[in-house]
């Protein structure tokens, strides 16, 4: 299985923070499965960071691929498609970053992995 993960997924990952459930955290592990990391991830931790929300941060943002790569997480490039999507989804749902990794996984046929329940009232698989 192939799926995109939440940015707090991401980062409760990297810090193996309990709030991870076991079976996200076994999901994650899987050798079968393909973890995918959406390049509004990088910018929302970068946005926290800047403004002082997420200081523990500097590491990861000073070399953000690389940690990608350890985790053998696929990074997921913002297209224009992606872009257009994101900007026409209907609801009240008015965050950028989360609007946009719900257009990426329909566009990529992605289901998500995240603890927020506001994306399971788009059309799109929620793994928690």
């Amino acid at each position: 299985m192939r799926f995109l993960v939440d940015t707090h997924v991401l980062l409760w990952w990297l810090a193996d923070d309990p709030a991870l459930p076991a079976s996200a955290r076994r999901r994650i592990e899987a050798p079968d499965n393909s973890v995918v990391v959406s390049a509004a991830s990088a910018w929302e931790i970068a946005i926290k960071y800047q403004l002082g929300k997420l200081p523990e941060a500097a590491t990861l943002l000073s070399d953000f691929g690389g940690y990608l790569d350890n985790e053998r997480f696929d990074p997921l490039p913002m297209s224009l498609d992606h872009a257009v999507r994101a900007g026409l989804l209907p609801g009240p749902h008015k965050d950028p970053f989360d609007r946009m990794l719900i257009a990426q996984a329909q566009a990529e046929g992605l289901a998500l992995m995240s603890n927020d329940v506001v994306f399971d009232g788009y059309k799109i698989a929620r793994l928690w």
